[in-house]
């Protein structure tokens, strides 16, 4: 069972993979034998996860990309492929969140930035990738989403629509590449402790309250959505695709 979830041999890529979930997804996937790219748009940022993941330093790499820049989504695939091959994993982590708010009292550079990176940089990323998966022997797509994509979350409604175009885009690639051999998986964490989510949790009463929503009773930490990641980037997932997991503590229900 353990060479089930083993990613020996397979090349990721992970977006803003140098903090909080891409950073654990990093740690996770190098441990279980990947090699992996990561990519933010700061290379201060990289090199402070670079320093996290030096034990791990011949089969990493950090490369400076904006997801919403095609160009620099093009050379990152370059770089990840030219230092490890083809690209076998691809975890679409990269988000933001700069509103909060009612979506009467936002503007509409709000709306376009978190579209930009939330929705339209995974697309263009997930086309890329998928044409080389296409060419080679696949791979597995996952996409990080959210519950907010599935709820409409209060002050949160931008971002919302976004996470849950995000989940559509997972299972219309889903459908269109799995005869390809292109598995494409969705997880949608619930309030985790990351900078991100900062103002739902940071306060001692906003935590309380983000963790009376949940069946745990608790809010989550970042190292616990690597097992759903290892889950969708390994064989141990050979059957699944469009799958879209929540993992939440029990939050939607």
């Amino acid at each position: 069972m353990n060479q089930r979830f083993s990613l020996k041999d397979r090349n990721a890529i992970i977006t803003g993979g140098t903090r909080g979930i891409g950073l654990e997804m990093a740690r996770g996937f190098l441990e279980a034998g990947a090699t992996v790219t990561i990519c933010s748009r700061k290379q201060a940022s990289i090199d402070g996860a670079l320093k996290e993941l030096e034990e791990y330093k011949d089969r990493v790499q950090g490369i400076s990309a904006h997801v919403g820049k095609v160009d620099e989504l093009e050379r990152l695939i370059a770089d990840a492929e030219s230092r490890f091959g083809p690209i076998n994993i691809l975890v679409n982590n990269a988000g933001t969140n700069p509103w909060y708010g009612p979506i009467v009292e936002s503007d509409d550079a709000a709306w376009d930035k978190t579209l930009e990176v939330n929705l339209r940089g995974p697309y263009v990323l997930s086309k890329l990738v998928a044409r080389r998966m296409i060419a080679g022997d696949g791979g597995s797509i996952i996409n990080i989403s959210s519950v907010a994509g599935q709820t409409a979350a209060l002050l949160q409604g931008i971002y919302s629509v976004s996470k849950a175009g995000l989940i559509m885009l997972t299972k219309v690639m889903a459908r269109e590449l799995g005869t390809h051999g292109i598995r494409v998986n969705c997880i949608c964490p619930g309030v985790i402790k990351t900078k991100l989510s900062e103002a739902l949790w940071a306060d001692p009463e906003a935590e309380k309250s983000a963790a009376a929503l949940k069946a745990l009773g608790r809010v989550g930490t970042t190292d616990e959505l690597v097992g759903a990641a290892l889950y969708f980037a390994s064989d141990a997932s050979s059957f699944t695709t469009g799958s879209v997991l929540n993992v939440d503590g029990g939050m939607v229900l």
